[in-house]
């Protein structure tokens, strides 16, 4: 997993309902107050920025060794930013040592100084490790190689200007392959905040290149085309060729048309697209002989969200082949056993679990299931896994438990890392899994406990939608920007469905929503609130709906729709799907959901946008939404408060300054959270 170190100034959010800068300064000065006692919020925020995080962990090919990468933790006891990488041996007595660049060339000198650090990878003889550091120049990460067989020196191999991602080595170990976007201004990704655009727009972009980087001479090539954005790859067993996952144009935009590529890793050689799919393809795997490539496919809404069936193509080119139709599941990674079958993560309702799939009879074993989330750090359910095909390294967590290293035998792993054991515990109460019907389907949501809960009174319960909608709820440790989960400390039913259109009970499921936005996965969230209703003493008169990107639209689309909720917060909305299909910076992945472009069929996008109802709208929303968002830019939040405020609904608008899609300013991730349970403690209590 590609680490970035972020350097973000602690600047407060500018509220637009008010002009006045959120957190203005007294002009006089005032007597230090006496500490006040913390509240349920101080608590929670207390235990969600003072977890110990985990952002990726390898196991090295031999199954004796794993590296991870943990986020540092400052003075004040939270993480500062930067990150680190911990090297431990399976069978050793001896604790983690932590792999650290050297500072001025020389192994005596190596200081353990703030920076980046990640994106490990073990060489095929488990001798060596590959990662990402930026300790010559802050924000420039390089690649280097630690040598565990030569008393652990440490080699720079790179003296790039740009972006660089996913060091994976050669079969032959003679190579490094890398992602690279020459000169680039920003991490890449939808999801991070845009650069301003100012005088005349182009389609102006970087690509992101397949590099090698020859490890005898040094040599850095890029291979692939300087036209086609490399999003993914895997290198063949014969290491003369890369399977890639790629698109020309726009990075951003253009991963919801990637085809599959094979690129030659020679001087010379062409670059052939072998299949050009129906929807989104990801986690190419190149299969132990040669011969074919696996990939999951399906409807996938957001480019690190991968969700799909399990397929498999021969490496020539040709029809693909789908190894798990009908799956209950979504498969969320993949990689191939020395046997040839396929080890894959996978979400099933809200569940994770690992499970083979054999190519050969499409026989699906599951090895593993959990009410918990378990990763490698990438989205979804994926874990490290071992040559063996057997022995694996995960981060794993839950509501319940923060998250930790773990590894062993896929489903019976132990514990490696104690980072959290004694200072982290829930702020929050428990969580139960709900199953519900509504109309055809089977439905599965979490209902999270308020803290210290009392059988004997009635709550309030704030319902959140997830984004998405190819994503799915976990029981999962929850991150710093996590708003819901303080409302479950501060006295709510916190209910996070799963409704038609998430990951988890195949592709027909993940496709019900399909030109249907807003109709049954919205009747879907309602069946829900009424299983939560007969599940727990909650107060229907106290209803709350949230949520953030699909989550936001769907909290937008609530309360044009019923009056059934009493406040709402809509993070990062889209309140009109015409106008929106002209502003965002990722309009491709609107086309599989929507059948046409909204100049094909306008009409299917007004049926389904929150702006059409806006006179039904009745509920006070607080809005909440980033300057520098590209997939749900800032017009669509102001365009739904302009309507409401317009109309006499109470409203509020607040856009922080410098922040995308997901929000990255400590300062920011705490006043999002804040101002929610404000707005809920106002209008529930």
């Amino acid at each position: 997993m590609h680490v970035l170190k972020l350097f973000v100034a602690c600047i407060l959010a500018f509220s637009i309902s008010s002009w006045i800068p959120a957190g203005a300064q007294q002009k006089t000065a005032k007597k230090p107050a006496p500490a006040a006692p913390a509240t349920p919020l101080d608590e929670v925020m207390n235990t969600l920025f003072t977890t110990h995080r985990f952002e990726q962990t390898a196991i090295s090919p031999d199954g004796k060794k794993i590296a991870w990468v943990e986020t540092l933790v400052g003075k004040d006891g939270a993480p500062d930013g930067n990150t680190a990488i911990y090297l431990i041996g399976l069978q050793s007595s001896e604790g983690p040592t932590r792999v650290s660049t050297a500072v001025g060339g020389t192994r005596e000198n190596i200081k353990y100084l703030p920076r980046a650090e990640g994106s490990v990878a073990w060489s095929p003889d488990s001798t060596k490790l590959a990662f990402l550091s930026d300790a010559v120049k802050p924000g420039q990460l390089q690649l280097y190689v630690k040598d565990l067989a030569d008393h652990g020196s440490i080699r720079r191999l790179t003296s790039v200007k740009g972006l660089l991602a996913t060091p994976r080595w050669s079969p032959d170990a003679k190579s490094i392959a890398v992602l690279f976007t020459e000169n680039a201004t920003r991490a890449a990704g939808p999801l991070v905040a845009e650069t301003p655009e100012t005088g005349e727009i182009k389609d102006a972009f970087f690509e992101q290149r397949l590099a090698v980087i020859d490890l005898a001479s040094g040599q850095f090539r890029q291979i692939s085309p300087p036209d086609l954005y490399v999003y993914e790859f895997d290198w063949s067993p014969d290491s003369t060729r890369l399977a890639a996952i790629a698109a020309e144009g726009n990075g951003d935009n253009n991963w919801y048309i990637a085809q599959l590529y094979t690129v030659s890793a020679g001087l010379v050689g062409p670059t052939k697209s072998i299949y050009k799919p129906p929807l989104q393809i990801a986690n190419p795997a190149w299969s132990p002989d040669g011969k074919k490539i696996a990939f999951i496919a399906g409807l996938m809404s957001d480019e690190p969200s991968v969700g799909g069936d399990i397929f498999t193509i021969p490496a020539t080119g040709g029809e693909p082949t789908n190894l798990t139709p009908e799956m209950k599941a979504t498969a969320n990674s993949l990689a191939w056993t020395p046997e040839g079958k396929i080890v894959f993560g996978e979400t099933i309702e809200g569940d994770a679990a690992v499970a083979t799939v054999d190519p050969t009879t499409n026989r699906i074993d599951t090895l593993w299931r959990g009410q918990e989330q378990v990763s490698a750090g990438l989205w979804g359910t994926n874990l490290s896994l071992a040559h063996d095909g057997k022995t694996s390294a995960i981060i794993r967590s839950s509501l319940g438990d923060p998250p930790e290293i773990w590894a062993g035998p896929i489903g019976y792993w132990r514990q490696v890392t104690h980072r959290n054991a004694a200072a982290v515990k829930p702020a929050w109460g428990e969580a139960k899994s709900l199953h519900w019907k509504n109309d055809a389907y089977d439905m599965q949501g979490w209902l999270i406990y308020p803290r210290n809960f009392d059988p004997a009174k009635k709550y309030p319960m704030i319902v959140e939608v997830h984004g998405g909608p190819g994503a799915a709820v976990q029981s999962e440790w929850p991150r710093a920007g996590d708003f819901a989960i303080a409302l479950a400390a501060s006295g709510y039913f916190v209910f996070q469905p799963n409704p038609r259109g998430s990951f988890g009970q195949g592709e027909a499921f993940t496709r019900a929503n399909v030109r249907d936005f807003g109709y049954g996965d919205f009747r879907d969230v309602l069946a829900g609130v009424d299983e939560a209703l007969r599940s727990a003493p909650i107060d229907p008169a106290r209803l709350g709906l949230t949520g953030w990107s699909y989550g936001g639209y769907m909290t937008m689309w609530g309360v044009t729709q019923t009056s059934r909720f009493k406040a709402a917060m809509a993070g990062a909305g889209l309140a009109n799907l015409q106008s929106y299909y002209g502003e965002n910076k990722i309009d491709q992945w609107m086309i599989p959901f929507f059948g046409k472009s909204v100049y094909d069929d306008p009409e299917v996008y007004a049926k389904s946008s929150p702006i059409t109802f806006i006179k039904n709208a009745k509920t006070p929303t607080l809005i909440l939404v980033g300057d520098s968002d590209g997939e749900c830019p800032t017009p669509q939040s102001y365009e739904f408060w302009h309507a409401l405020k317009t109309l006499g609904v109470e409203t509020q608008l607040v856009v922080y300054e410098h922040e995308g899609h997901h929000f990255v300013n400590p300062a920011h991730l705490r006043d999002r959270t804040l101002r929610t349970l404000k707005w809920f403690d106002a209008h529930l209590h």
